[in-house]
């Protein structure tokens, strides 16, 4: 990447992506955002079958940077009249989404803080592996701001919605093992165990059969969804998985009673 604050390397079918400027725990910064969009692009166009995100030295990622020299000034009046559109219009919102959108699995490795928009990029993967010495914080009540990203929509789906009011309005920091019992994340590692297990179960997910992007899309969207709505999504990519090669590879192999080579088309 240009300004090196975002890593992208491959491991097999899997490509870790690393937010990488751990002097500011990995925090939004202008030239970490302009990384990762240039980092979405690859990932988008490449043959990568399923993304782990994580961040480098003791931090996952700790929300906007609200300290960056390279910060573009805002123009609040502007905004104000809704004549310019706001970071969160502009960059972050529109990143989440893309991340939502992928066609195979994100795994989240949780190496250390994950506080305001970091929390909610750690919360985006469809598995959450945290390290013991990590904790999540919704930090925006300490600066006078509201939780943004997602967190709003994802949390209480998550955890309830006492479990995420109270962490919102306390902004109190919860620690990972927490985090575990309440149901936000699905494992929990030893520090050093973190990125092997992240691997371990990123390279399971890869060699999946090409279903497994339609699986994420039918649980995200079904968070949304009425029951008609969901039974007709169902229905449509139900459909569109029946077509795929790697359905045909499945049946082939429990008939041959062997082990399936999925290709992931």
């Amino acid at each position: 990447m240009k300004h090196g604050r975002i890593l992208l390397e491959p491991h097999g079918d899997v490509m870790v992506m690393t937010l990488n400027d751990p002097s500011v725990l990995n925090a939004f910064g202008q030239k970490l955002r302009d990384d990762m969009t240039e980092a979405l692009d690859i990932v988008e166009s490449g043959k990568a079958r399923c993304l782990v995100i994580t961040g480098a030295g003791r931090a996952f990622c700790s929300g906007a940077n609200l300290n960056d020299p390279d910060r573009k000034p805002r123009d609040r009046a502007a905004e104000a009249r809704g004549e310019a559109k706001t970071d969160l219009e502009s960059w972050y919102n529109p990143t989440f989404m893309r991340l939502r959108a992928l066609p195979f699995p994100v795994v989240t490795a949780i190496n250390g803080i994950a506080a305001g928009a970091g929390m909610s990029l750690a919360l985006s993967g469809d598995i959450r592996i945290a390290a013991r010495s990590a904790y999540f914080l919704q930090a925006f009540a300490r600066i006078g701001l509201v939780p943004d990203c997602g967190s709003s929509w994802i949390l209480p789906r998550l955890i309830g919605m006492a479990r995420a009011m109270e962490l919102s309005l306390m902004a109190e920091r919860l620690p990972a093992e927490t985090a575990l019992q309440w149901g936000m994340i699905n494992r929990l590692e030893d520090d050093a165990a973190l990125m092997p297990k992240a691997l371990e179960v990123g390279t399971a997910l890869a060699a999946g059969p090409r279903s497994l992007g339609l699986i994420r899309r039918l649980y995200w969207e079904g968070m949304e969804n009425g029951y008609a709505a969901q039974l007709a999504l169902e229905s449509k990519l139900q459909t569109e998985a029946a077509l795929s090669r790697d359905y045909e590879e499945g049946v082939s192999a429990f008939r041959e009673k062997r082990p399936t080579r999925f290709t992931g088309q």
